[in-house]
């Protein structure tokens, strides 16, 4: 893969820390909620620490963000291994009456994983010598290697007890973290071009016209997506009598995403401008959600995941993407971080909005109705962003530019 060969070796280690994190955390992710029960811990508890996670995760990410842009990202970074390996090692401790040690560990791993994704992040789009989009792309491509292979793999373990999850969680990190803490970092923050430079300073203007209508298409964004874990279980269920049919929808789309988003990213939309594919995502979820309502069971089901997949490769890098040619040179981590706060907001509105649709009216089509509504009113919205063409960073750094010396720490 050429991106692979043009990125450096910090870089390609940083992809290979996403993938072994992202393995590890959906070995265990899927299975807390059944361990926490069978530790006797009541459903009610056990639904209100899972949900602590996500929050602790997501909720934080804007402060995270900060950090990187003041801290640096490599020490950030480094105590985002830190605190996911104290948590794991929390969790272990839990159990029946003693829920401190689990509380303890649930948030210190949710700050720890927003700590090491943001930096983690900010350090792939520093890349000089490739662009910020085939990064972004990269990275959702090893992410989701690890959400298709990490529930099978600790499916498998699991039987041996859960505390070898947790193992090996902690040796991952461990590992990982060593690596990156004595590699020095070759990737510093790409120059910008003039009339990018000019067009981002941190005045109101710039906050009017950006941050704004942007924030408020990543709210709307994860409003949507969080349909996939809550209407969309219980609409599988009822269309086609099966329990296995969310897994299904699931399976499938992590590995479209695997297959398809370099490619889709990289090569289909290269030159595409970023509002304009955050457009054509939102649209793609309209028609996912559309082809819900005639209820055609498994063929209704199977035809919603293309749609579904597609708005997710195209919508998730883009926002990130829009939202780093909206920052300052040294505010990607703080940019970053913002995305990631209104995804946390939208995912909470999006996941009351759509249980309430949902048992008010009964899953009838108004619910889909509702849902398309969304995805056309941000696919409108999108056109409020400024016009930024994906390939005026490539074009200033060709592939072919020599790499700059080793520096110690990259600006933020």
């Amino acid at each position: 893969m050429k991106a692979w060969r043009q990125t450096s070796p910090t870089g390609r280690t940083l992809l290979i820390a996403v993938l072994f994190t992202g393995l590890t955390t959906f070995m265990f992710l899927p299975l807390l909620a059944i361990q926490l029960t069978a530790q006797g811990i009541s459903a009610s508890r056990t639904g209100f620490l899972v949900g602590l996670l996500a929050f602790s995760n997501q909720g934080f990410s804007l402060l995270c963000g900060m950090l990187v842009d003041r801290c640096g990202a490599r020490r950030v970074m480094m105590a985002g291994f830190a605190l996911r390996i104290a948590g794991y090692l929390l969790l272990a401790l839990g159990g029946g009456t003693r829920l401190t040690p689990i509380v303890a560990g649930i948030v210190t791993l949710g700050v720890g994983g927003s700590m090491l994704g943001l930096s983690i992040k900010t350090l792939l789009v520093s890349e000089d010598s490739v662009e910020p989009r085939t990064m972004l792309a990269l990275r959702a491509t090893f992410v989701n290697i690890g959400v298709v292979l990490g529930p099978a793999l600790g499916a498998a373990v699991y039987p041996f007890g859960f505390p070898f999850i947790l193992g090996a969680c902690v040796l991952s990190h461990l590992v990982l973290g060593l690596r990156l803490a004595f590699r020095p970092l070759t990737a510093r923050p790409r120059p910008r071009p003039a009339a990018a430079r000019d067009a981002a300073p941190d005045a109101p203007g710039w906050a009017r016209w950006q941050w704004i209508p942007l924030s408020l298409v990543g709210v709307a964004y994860w409003a949507i997506y969080s349909q996939l874990n809550v209407v969309m279980p219980i609409t599988a269920h009822a269309m086609t009598g099966s329990t296995a049919a969310i897994s299904v929808v699931f399976t499938i789309n992590g590995a479209l995403v695997v297959l398809c988003q370099y490619t889709l990213l990289r090569h289909v939309f290269r030159r595409t401008a970023t509002r304009t594919l955050l457009a054509i995502g939102f649209l793609a979820f309209g028609c996912a959600y559309a082809v819900l309502i005639p209820r055609a069971g498994w063929f209704s089901l199977l035809a919603f995941v293309l749609p579904v997949t597609a708005a997710e490769m195209l919508v998730g890098p883009s926002l990130d993407e829009q939202a780093i040619k909206a920052s300052s040179t040294r505010g990607t981590g703080r940019a970053l971080g913002t995305m990631a706060a209104a995804g946390a907001f939208g995912s909470l509105l999006g996941a009351s909005m759509g249980g309430f649709l949902l048992q008010t009216l009964r899953g009838g089509s108004g619910v889909w109705l509702a849902i398309i509504g969304l995805s056309v009113g941000a696919a409108a919205a999108c056109l409020l962003l400024p016009k930024d063409r994906a390939h005026h960073v490539a074009n200033t750094h060709p592939a072919n530019t020599p790499r700059p010396t080793t520096s110690p720490e990259p600006a933020q």
